[in-house]
């Protein structure tokens, strides 16, 4: 199982994904310049600001020669997450459905949060553990989730909406309290909050981020959950 991390210039936590994932296989960096994904089974587009959040967060590095390689693997089926910075790259590329909008309180706000689990059979969740919430960290200051309200029906019915802010938690503002979606065929998961800063109890006492890496593994590799 290999894992290939995009890197931007801006990127701020490509490490930290890098090192989450290759808890559960094997992870290389992959720099946003390069086409080949270096036979990556998934990808993680990561957290920070790439190219400096410059026009608007995600918009720039949409249109980087790796996402390109990024959106026909994604469209080939392969399986993507998008932390952050890469669940707004993934809207802007149209991968995913909605956009991330500044938060309501107009700051950048860094917490640990307290996540449901609402769709528990996909390729990010299969691993996490039913009915228990997750206890992952979020910062970010344009975090607040939107879509046009047939469009967040149609999520509901088709099982998109993956996680929540458990409540109380969604500072951010985020319609229906949406952490997290999948695109429909559910290969492709953005989420807001920071699964690579949840996988070892010297980092915050939580590891409930390292589910979403161990899901994704037991997805390419066709395994029971």
């Amino acid at each position: 199982m290999r894992f290939g991390v995009l890197q931007f210039p801006g990127s701020c936590d490509e490490i930290d994904a890098l090192e989450a994932a290759r808890m559960v296989g094997d992870a290389e960096l992959i720099w946003h310049r390069d086409r080949d994904l270096q036979g990556a089974d998934a990808i993680i587009v990561p957290g920070g600001f790439s190219y400096g959040d410059y026009l608007r967060a995600g918009a720039i590095a949409r249109f980087s020669p790796a996402m390109e390689s990024v959106i026909e693997f994604a469209r080939d089926g392969g399986p993507v997450l998008g932390i952050c910075n890469g669940f707004q790259v993934l809207c802007e590329a149209h991968l995913l459905p909605g956009a991330l909008l500044p938060n309501t309180n107009l700051r950048f706000t860094f917490r640990q949060v307290r996540l449901e689990v609402v769709n528990g059979e996909t390729a990010f969740t299969r691993a996490c553990p039913p009915g228990r919430e997750l206890s992952i960290p979020a910062k970010h200051s344009w975090g607040r989730y939107h879509a046009d309200e047939d469009t967040l029906v149609a999520m509901e019915r088709q099982g998109q909406v993956v996680l929540r802010y458990a409540p109380g938690e969604n500072f951010n503002g985020s319609l229906k309290d949406i952490a997290g979606v999948c695109n429909e065929a559910g290969n492709v998961m953005g989420l807001m909050p920071h699964p690579e800063h949840a996988v070892h109890e010297l980092t915050g006492g939580s590891t409930d981020g390292l589910c979403i890496f161990s899901s994704m593994r037991l997805a390419v590799e066709g395994a029971p959950a």
